[in-house]
């Protein structure tokens, strides 16, 4: 079936950009371990099916993962979207949906992968930064990469204001990597993704800007 699940913890920014895309809302389900996840209310609002599974429920992760493969299942999805679904997932869950299993991740993957990314970038003293689309695998953000939007790290930015920006790179580029998906133009082969039909361009971008 080429519908979509989507995986909340919270608010849900992302699930908002993936509704707000164009995908047919009765294509999309959105499932929560969180029963006062704030995203819950938006996705109802949007008419879109909505479930909640809270983990707190289930003694451990293995048996939380197992009811929540049954629910994806029966939803029978092309695509899982994690946007901001805070729970680490068993490997067997990851292996389950191989090729399937998307999250979104701020910071330029292989760099800064984890928690606290850009906090970590500002004590690095990195000048640019953004947001990576990959898919899991059992290794922690370290999946094949979809899709990269990097900006400039600024001189006066602080932690807040660099995730402000980077959040509005990751709106942008996590509906279109779904969208590739759904239309059958992402080809995974090995730890390397190809997006068929896309442009690339081989500008540069420089941070800071070269003098004149």
């Amino acid at each position: 079936m080429n519908s979509l699940v989507i995986l909340i913890s919270g608010r849900g920014s992302n699930m908002q950009a993936l509704l707000e895309a164009g995908i047919p809302k009765d294509r999309i389900t959105v499932i929560s371990n969180n029963p006062e996840a704030e995203g819950i209310g938006f996705a109802k609002k949007c008419n879109v099916e909505t479930i909640i599974l809270d983990h707190r429920s289930y003694p451990d992760r293995e048996i939380f993962d197992r009811a929540l493969a049954e629910k994806i299942d029966a939803c029978q999805p092309k695509l899982i979207a994690l946007a901001g679904f805070m729970r680490i997932l068993s490997d067997s869950f990851v292996q389950r949906y191989q090729g399937r299993l998307m999250n979104i991740h701020p910071s330029l993957l292989p760099a800064f992968p984890g928690l606290k990314t850009h906090a970590r970038a500002l004590q690095e003293g990195i000048k640019i930064h953004g947001c990576t689309v990959h898919f899991v695998t059992p290794r922690l953000d370290h999946g094949p990469i979809v899709i990269q939007a990097a900006i400039p790290v600024l001189p006066h930015d602080t932690e807040a204001s660099l995730a402000a920006r980077v959040l509005l790179q990751e709106h942008r580029i996590y509906p279109q990597a779904v969208q590739w998906f759904m239309e059958d133009r992402i080809r995974l082969d090995g730890n390397r993704v190809e997006v068929m039909a896309c442009v690339t361009h081989d500008a540069a971008v420089y941070s800071p800007g070269l003098s004149e």
